[in-house]
């Protein structure tokens, strides 16, 4: 085979929601509708018999989970044909064993949202999945190849708090500008 026929081959997933890197629109969000955004595998190897999709946040503050990840979706045992995954598709698996997609909702600051393709050389059937973990496990030794596309969400909660704190903080500076002031006239000597 050819480098060219090996490069036209690789896996590749995309989004039509966002670009690589690029802001993820918030209908897709806690702050929207918090629907899944529609995913485009392509390149899947001939010898593929089934895809599989995670998608997870690497930047979980460690105070709120100690890995520093939070797991928005899993899909496993996906016909290798499935090019497109549509938006609002139910199923697969989530954070703490809970079922389909789970928006992203940052609690501080800009997160990223790694979105995972795998085309697999097995099915992996009735495998028992109740986590990330699990399903990185069953896949071990299956992956013929593997794409990424990284999306990228500041949540409106955490911007709308930061206004409303240095909105608080600008009138607390002015309460105490406003004393001292207040004092100053107070204790100087009248003339």
């Amino acid at each position: 085979m050819t480098t060219a026929a090996l490069f036209a081959a690789a896996l590749s997933v995309s989004s039509p929601a966002f670009q690589q890197n690029g802001s993820i629109p918030p209908e897709f969000t806690c702050d929207g509708a918090g629907k899944n955004p529609a995913l485009e595998i392509g390149g899947v190897p001939a010898g593929a018999k089934s895809l599989a999709v995670i998608v997870f946040d690497p930047d979980v503050p460690k105070a709120i989970k100690s890995d520093g990840r939070y797991l928005h979706w899993a899909l496993w045992n996906l016909a290798p044909t499935s090019a497109v995954i549509g938006e609002s598709r139910g199923g697969g698996l989530s954070e703490g064993g809970r079922s389909g997609w789970i928006p992203p909702c940052p609690p501080n600051g800009e997160h990223r949202y790694v979105f995972q393709a795998f085309a697999l050389d097995a099915s992996l059937g009735d495998t028992k999945v109740t986590g990330e973990n699990d399903l990185r496990r069953a896949m071990q030794g299956h992956v013929l190849d593997q794409a990424e596309l990284v999306g990228r969400y500041t949540g409106r909660v955490p911007s709308m708090v930061g206004t409303i704190l240095l909105g608080l903080f600008l009138l607390v500076a002015v309460v105490i500008l406003y004393r001292i002031i207040r004092r100053g006239r107070a204790a100087a000597p009248a003339a």
